[in-house]
């Protein structure tokens, strides 16, 4: 497995996997601010991939000097083999590349079911922007 940042050439293998490991809400909710962090800044998507199939996605953003976690996603036939630990770790490496004040994640009802990923990593309930604190890459959806 390697982890890198996104490449446009990834664009329909991570709509794919976006598709199978998302909820068709989750997915809808995901594809705007994936298009803005793109544009603004797509280093801070990282990719997961095995041979030629990108296996997880997380999208990262800076918003007011905070590096913050804004969706994971690991194909469900690959969940528990450390792959959302491993573009955790490398987003983290590219946020304290940037000199970010600080790190959290976005709290919004679909990434509850990753909170468990975030707490084994040591990020605890101080560190979750709950959904009245609008991203930036989310604010043109709310």
């Amino acid at each position: 497995m390697k982890i890198r940042s996104f490449k446009l050439s990834d664009l329909n293998l991570v709509k794919e996997l976006l598709q199978v490991a998302l909820s068709e809400e989750c997915y809808e909710h995901t594809m705007g601010p994936f298009a803005r962090q793109l544009s603004w800044d797509s280093e801070l998507i990282m990719v997961a991939e095995q041979g030629e199939e990108i296996i997880g996605l997380l999208i990262g953003t800076i918003d007011r000097n905070f590096g913050c976690y804004y969706r994971i996603a690991v194909h469900p036939d690959m969940r528990g083999k450390g792959i959302g630990k491993a573009l955790v770790a490398a987003m983290e490496k590219r946020f304290q590349q940037r000199n970010v004040s600080g790190i959290m994640i976005a709290g919004d009802e679909h990434n509850e079911a990753v909170m468990p990923l975030y707490a084994a990593l040591g990020y605890d309930e101080s560190k979750i922007l709950r959904t009245y604190e609008k991203l930036s890459i989310v604010a043109a959806n709310a």
